[in-house]
């Protein structure tokens, strides 16, 4: 098992600079990452540093909070899509679920899941704001909008990934998708235990050392 083949190398924080995402795909073809997992605006700069290699482009979309337009995540998606991105990262509107529009929640990943065609879909529910029951409809209605993953957290909520939750998902999807595990993953006894539970895809700005040195104190995602 190569872990990292599980790993999406990721730099989302509002102080990214260009050096520093010419640094984060450098690593990513070092280390041999699946993917580098950025903001639009950098998915530009990714393709042309990772040209010629294996290394996929994933793209955050509606993020971190998820309250645009349905149109706006759209747009953006098929923004990232012609820049080279042939993976989207998109959030759902949290507050729609909260109060029990599920048709809205399903119509708006079946859009951008329509937008962007053959290349994936993954969709960050932010199970720190959800209740099991949330979780388990999230995952649900994801599926049947022809959502490729599921997946955890964000990274900027109240919490990440946690292995319960992981569980709920995996119960429901059920092989119908995939599932990423993002947030607080910093050692490797934790990304092995998720991969053992299932899951296809880690999200982590700590990859390089998950790889090299098994443990990280870093706590930016």
């Amino acid at each position: 098992m190569r872990l990292n083949r599980y790993i999406d190398h990721t730099l989302l924080k509002a102080t990214a600079t260009k050096a520093d995402i010419v640094k984060l795909c450098n690593e990513a073809k070092e280390y041999d990452f699946y993917a580098v997992c950025v903001n639009g605006c950098y998915v530009e700069l990714a393709a042309k540093e990772l040209e010629g290699t294996d290394v996929k482009i994933a793209a955050v979309i509606g993020f971190p909070l998820g309250a645009m337009t349905t149109e706006a995540k759209v747009f953006e998606a098929k923004d990232c899509i012609k820049n080279g991105a042939s993976e989207i990262d998109m959030v759902i509107n949290i507050g729609k679920l909260l109060e029990g529009d599920e048709k809205y929640v399903e119509k708006e990943i079946r859009l951008i899941k329509e937008a962007i065609g053959e290349n994936t879909l993954k969709v960050i529910f932010e199970n720190c704001y959800l209740s099991k029951k949330q979780i388990k409809k999230a995952s649900q209605l994801a599926v049947n909008a022809g959502a490729d993953f599921v997946k955890t957290s964000t990274g900027f909520g109240t919490g990440g990934a946690i292995f319960e939750d992981v569980t709920i998902m995996d119960s429901v999807v059920d092989g119908k998708a995939q599932i990423k595990a993002a947030g607080g993953i910093r050692d490797v006894e934790t990304a092995l235990k998720f991969i053992a539970m299932g899951v296809t895809r880690l999200g982590t700005s700590s990859g390089v050392s998950l790889i090299t040195e098994g443990t990280s104190d870093n706590n930016e995602y």
